[in-house]
């Protein structure tokens, strides 16, 4: 089944009827050749209506509003613009303030593509007008649009928060423990800020040592204004504010993440109208953009649960479960080889996919095996950050080369992103070394 989606995926079908394609086809066969219960379809219908009536997956649509919100009215731009001016004297100056406001576009939007692109189109041509190496300023561009992986709120997390917490729930029956506990897409969002923080430091780090161990790389702006505090409060404290009325809702435990998407949503849109950058025609742009995305996700899922309802029909899940057990090394073994297969999956699929596909097979095994659901949760989200980059397949490179200008080559881009690549499996390592860092502030909150 898997290598008959990869197989159609390369040949150009969409990924979610590939998926449910797929699916359908080795279902009529086992039909067909009696080694398919067809009585297990009748469970498709309540899969749907279950996506359908999900409370944690209505904050996918208010958290893709939020971030083409704030995308499309320019906010962003202004950003960019104000911290170059208050950074350009130092080394790097220009790419740290590409890092801070990708951060900042990437926790908004919570979707690699939309911020690499938006990233690309802002800032590339400012790095190469200032003399930037152009490999240095797609790498930086591309590795700071994958932070909208990690750092909340992200969709990627929302979505693995969800697909996690269902696993969790059947790891614990499958262990006999029928009151189970569960875990919350805030647990998600609080694990992943200090490993989201870490990675923007080292990302900093590394600029600012690059610009200053080789100039010529990263020419310092010598023509410097003089910004007003006035200003750069005026256009840190919008974005800012917002990210902190989101996230501090969730960990004060005042409202659910999907209440907390429906601040944001609102917060996003009141600050556009502030600004007067929300006209009627952004406004329709921004709703249709919204719906185009959310239709995309849920198509998805309803493929991918296609996919894995027939999937465990033909015993999948327990062959999962029994090349697990006889792995060297127990879970370590188990997650080294899980971590592997969702890095290679990361070339050819989305996060949406795999995350709808792979952690639905493979969780509830790992978590009955005694691995934490919020460590397991952030270790994937930063796997599959990494594989984004990783060339030649990975999905920001070519995000940021069909925006990028001619003169920017495609080795130039691949160069580019392989110290990020490392500085993302040096975190990885800590995580995997380290769990603490993932679980220490959900266990304290």
């Amino acid at each position: 089944m898997f290598i008959g989606v990869c197989g159609a995926l390369l040949l150009g079908y969409p990924v979610a009827f590939t998926l449910a394609g797929v699916a359908l086809l080795f279902a009529s066969g086992g039909i067909v050749t009696g080694n398919f219960d067809p009585a297990l379809l009748k469970a498709m219908p309540e899969r749907v209506y279950g996506t359908m009536i999900n409370q944690t997956l209505i904050a996918v649509p208010l958290f893709v509003l939020m971030g083409i919100m704030l995308e499309r009215t320019g906010l962003a731009e202004r950003l960019l613009d104000t911290m170059a001016r208050l950074f350009g004297g130092l080394a790097g100056g220009l790419g740290i303030s590409v890092v801070v406001v990708g951060m900042l576009l990437a926790a908004s939007t919570g979707i690699v593509g939309a911020t690499v692109v938006a990233m690309g189109l802002m800032s590339l041509p400012s790095m190469l007008k200032r003399g930037y190496d152009p490999s240095f300023a797609a790498g930086t561009i591309c590795a700071t649009g994958t932070l909208g992986q990690i750092i909340p709120p992200s969709i990627a997390l929302v979505l693995l928060g969800d697909v996690l917490s269902n696993a969790y729930q059947q790891s614990q029956i499958r262990l006999g423990i029928f009151n189970p506990e569960t875990v919350s897409v805030g647990d998600l969002f609080v694990g992943s800020l200090i490993p989201g923080l870490l990675l923007v430091f080292l990302y900093i780090l590394y600029v600012w040592l690059r610009s200053y161990l080789n100039p010529s790389d990263a020419p310092p702006k010598k023509d410097t204004q003089k910004v007003a505090a006035s200003e750069v409060l005026s256009s840190l404290l919008p974005p800012i504010g917002l990210m902190v009325l989101v996230l501090g809702s969730i960990i004060t435990g005042i409202a659910t993440p999907t209440e907390a998407a429906g601040v944001g949503a609102i917060g996003a849109t009141c600050l556009a109208l502030v600004t007067k950058s929300l006209s009627f025609t952004v406004f329709r742009e921004v709703l249709v953009k919204t719906l185009e995305m959310t239709s995309m996700v849920f198509l998805i899922l309803i493929g991918a649960s296609f996919f894995s309802l027939v999937f465990r029909g033909y015993g999948g899940e327990e062959l999962v479960q029994s090349l697990f057990e006889q792995l060297p090394g127990g879970a370590f073994g188990a997650m080294f080889l899980v971590m592997a297969v969702v890095f290679l999956l990361g070339f050819i699929l989305d996060f949406i996919e795999i995350t709808f596909v792979v952690v639905p097979i493979v969780g509830p095994v790992l978590l009955a095996m005694g691995i934490d659901p919020v460590w397991l949760g952030i270790m994937i989200a930063i796997n599959l950050q990494t594989s984004f980059l990783t060339p030649p397949f990975g999905f920001a490179l070519f995000y940021l080369r069909s925006v990028a200008p001619e003169s920017v080559k495609t080795i130039d881009i691949y160069k580019g992103v392989v110290p990020y690549i490392g500085i993302q499996l040096f975190v990885l390592a800590l995580l995997a070394l380290f769990p603490a860092i993932a679980t220490w502030l959900p266990s304290l909150i």
